[in-house]
């Protein structure tokens, strides 16, 4: 692979990822958030208005961030990916200068009136400030993942004389059969990131025996939607998603699951280390049939492995998408086993007494950020070795004057300044946790000691 391609990849996947460390609980506090401010509205109970308002200054903090670390993204398109621009600009362009105009601008003017403007809004007003709040990040995210699920299975587009593609088709791109599926898969893994986050600051307020009426509030919000979530997380968005790669990519299913050669009852690879070289699994763990079952439903189905491609069609870094794949679906598992687990226990009224269970939602807030960064890229690296998937390769789609020195210079110096950014997350994100939910602004005031 070329040096400043490699360079071009490595600058664009860091800045990525660091970037949806923060809209991923963004998207998913602003469903909660309207949950907890519904319950206050209706049962006039100022502890749901206290913990939403806690809860929107955690969701303003990461939205700040998201912006800061988001905007610098736009501009790679023409710095690093140019020539991806100048192909694809008038498809993508559309989606993304939505997500600009509309989202973005709605989800921060009912932002600032969320937060601030409680005691100037009626209760229904809030409330409904609230819900834009909602709407406008999760309308982003549709954008967002629309642009991604044309460069998945490009839709509604037509070759101009110039050689690049334009929109043919605004309403075939916007619901593009792929960016349906992947937009729930997508939207439902945000959640999961919120409810257990939640869950894990309402544990840490319990085994701390602080803000306890609010931390109850957090871990039963937290626990029942993570358990809704999780479970929808694998069905049916995941089932469905992982039909459509079996539908339009065959070769990237293959490559997920380890199946270097086609085969019927094939089996599904629980555990083992992809063998590139030697085309095969070494030390495998499997289900026999289970991969025919899932894909086609029948245990007998003949299922395409990475043989039956072109070599220069297999995704490029094979082993790197098979473990991302498997540490997505594990985590997913393992979240559902979780929260099945505290559900049961909140069920029974023993959840908010049982130390290792509030230690296990405590100890779980980093693990669907994981699970949500090897989702990506799963994705990611699936669709390669081409940029928008059977149009555009990204061996050709990136600044070709834009040398590696270049690009590692930009790269350090990214590094560099989000580093200081993260610092600057940490400390603003413990200050609010050591402040906890009852503010100056409440209408009750509950000290520590007065939650009991």
């Amino acid at each position: 692979m070329d040096s400043a391609l490699l360079i071009h990849r490595i600058h664009f996947a860091f800045t990525v990822t660091f970037h949806y460390l923060f809209p991923q609980l963004t998207m998913g506090l602003a469903l909660l958030i309207v949950v907890l401010k519904t319950i206050a509205l209706r049962h006039n109970d100022p502890v749901y208005s206290q913990a939403a308002r806690f809860w929107a200054k955690i969701f303003g903090i990461n939205f700040v961030l998201g912006v800061v670390t988001g905007i610098p993204m736009e501009f790679q398109f023409g710095t690093n990916w140019s020539q991806f621009s100048r192909f694809a600009g008038g498809v993508i362009g559309q989606t993304l200068a939505m997500e600009g105009m509309f989202a973005f601008f709605l989800e921060s003017a009912f932002l600032g009136l969320f937060l601030f403007g409680e005691k100037r809004l009626s209760p229904r007003m809030h409330w409904l400030s609230a819900f834009a709040v909602f709407a406008g990040s999760w309308l982003s995210g549709y954008f967002i993942v629309a642009t991604d699920a044309f460069m998945q299975y490009p839709v509604g587009y037509f070759f101009a004389p110039d050689g690049s593609v334009q929109l043919s088709s605004f309403w075939d791109l916007l619901l593009n059969p792929w960016a349906q599926w992947q937009y729930a898969h997508t939207m439902i893994g945000a959640a999961i990131t919120g409810a257990f986050v939640m869950a894990a600051v309402g544990a840490f307020y319990l085994l701390g025996n602080r803000f306890t009426e609010h931390a109850r509030i957090f871990v039963k919000t937290g626990v029942i939607a993570g358990c809704l979530f999780s479970i929808l997380q694998l069905y049916p968005t995941g089932d469905a998603q992982g039909k459509m790669i079996a539908t339009h990519q065959p070769v990237t299913l293959a490559a997920m699951e380890g199946l270097f050669h086609s085969q019927q009852a094939a089996p599904v690879v629980i555990m083992g280390q992809p063998n590139e070289q030697q085309g095969k699994i070494d030390n495998p763990l499997e289900v026999p049939g289970m991969l025919s079952m899932l894909t086609y439903r029948r245990w007998d189905a003949h299922v395409r492995g990475v043989d039956d491609f072109p070599r220069q069609d297999w995704p490029d870094n094979l082993p790197l998408l098979y473990y991302s794949y498997h540490i997505m679906v594990g985590l997913g598992t393992i979240f559902i086993a979780v929260m099945v687990v505290a559900a049961f226990l909140l069920y029974r009224d023993r959840l908010f007494h049982t130390k290792w269970m509030l230690w296990i939602l405590l100890l779980s807030a980093p693990f669907p950020y994981i699970a949500n960064t090897a989702g990506w890229m799963t994705a990611e690296l699936g669709r390669q070795p081409w940029l928008v998937y059977g149009l555009m390769r990204t061996a050709d789609g990136y600044s070709k004057t834009v040398s590696a020195g270049n690009g590692m210079f930009t790269l350090l110096g990214f590094m560099g300044l989000y580093t200081v950014l993260g610092i600057l997350f940490l400390f603003l994100m413990r200050r609010e946790l050591e402040a906890g939910p009852a503010g100056e602004f409440d209408s009750i005031a509950l000290h520590p000691a007065e939650a009991e």
